[in-house]
């Protein structure tokens, strides 16, 4: 949390920090404090309005759906599965091979550095030279 915000919440810190204003100082920090909460209070009155207008909709929509005789289950579609599960993407091909102890190993150039790779970059060798 900011110092600000450990001032403003605490009523102590907040009285000894407001000492030092003037009383005319004060007052203008308390209209702009106001003002601005006024701002938040309708921006929420706004949101909560229009999520009560959604869920009237939702509510009205199932309601012609259930006079109908049509299942809402029906409208997403016939595999539910099939449109939750998401695509696996294919691995990155290999950008980089070394042999290591006899064994060819390769890395795509992504995520931490192989420690082989890392030990051959610190004794000076390039990167460049491993490429496939």
């Amino acid at each position: 949390m900011s110092d600000f915000l450990k001032v403003l919440l605490n009523i102590r810190s907040l009285r000894a920090a407001l000492r030092e204003l003037s009383l005319d100082q004060l007052k203008e920090a308390h209209e702009k404090i106001e003002l601005i909460y006024l701002e938040r209070l309708e921006q929420a009155e706004k949101e909560q309005a229009a999520q009560a207008e959604h869920l009237n909709k939702l509510a009205e929509f199932q309601a012609m759906l259930a006079d109908a005789g049509i299942d809402p289950a029906e409208l997403v579609g016939s595999t539910p599965a099939a449109t939750t599960a998401k695509a696996k993407r294919a691995p990155r091909p290999p950008k980089y091979r070394y042999v290591d102890n006899g064994q060819e190993h390769t890395w795509t150039g992504q995520g931490r550095t192989p420690k082989f790779l890392a030990e051959q970059l610190e004794q000076g060798r390039q990167l460049d030279e491993f490429l496939i």
